[in-house]
């Protein structure tokens, strides 16, 4: 089971590749030979890069949706648009597709976050907004921790 931890700033080069930071790759072992799934975020506007086999497990829970209600449907619709298939190249890097950076908002500068069993990818800016709102994290934590 992975446990994805740490904070990595990285740079989109020209043609929008980016480094798999080592940290990142030394956690995943051997799941980067097994490809990912970039995807956007459901609940806030940065990408997520899924390890496939936890792409295996979270679209299996999809599938398992009822297609004849229209919630559901219109999840599976807005959850599954713009999820790509993405592997490293020879260099360790991966290819960001232009629709996905357009709505993370990404430029040049990102930031790589684990999440536990994925990675959210960030553009620095949009990081930074996300981190610096105001949040009671004691009241927070109380709330989906238990009291």
């Amino acid at each position: 089971m992975l446990n994805l931890l740490g904070e990595y700033p990285s740079t989109l080069d020209a043609k929008s590749r980016v480094l798999l930071p080592a940290a990142l790759k030394k956690q995943l072992g051997g799941e980067v030979t097994k490809g990912f799934v970039v995807n956007r975020d459901v609940f806030s506007q940065c990408l997520v890069l899924y390890p496939m086999d936890e792409w295996n497990r979270t679209s299996a829970d999809v599938r398992r949706l009822n297609r004849f209600d229209p919630d559901s449907v219109e999840f599976i619709r807005r959850f599954l648009n713009g999820a790509t298939p993405v592997e490293l190249d020879a260099n360790g890097r991966l290819l960001i597709p232009k629709q996905l950076m357009d709505y993370a908002r990404m430029g040049k500068d990102i930031v790589f976050t684990g999440m536990g069993d994925r990675i959210e990818v960030w553009s620095e800016e949009l990081h930074k907004r996300a981190l610096g709102g105001k949040v009671d994290f004691k009241s927070l934590a109380s709330k989906v921790m238990g009291g």
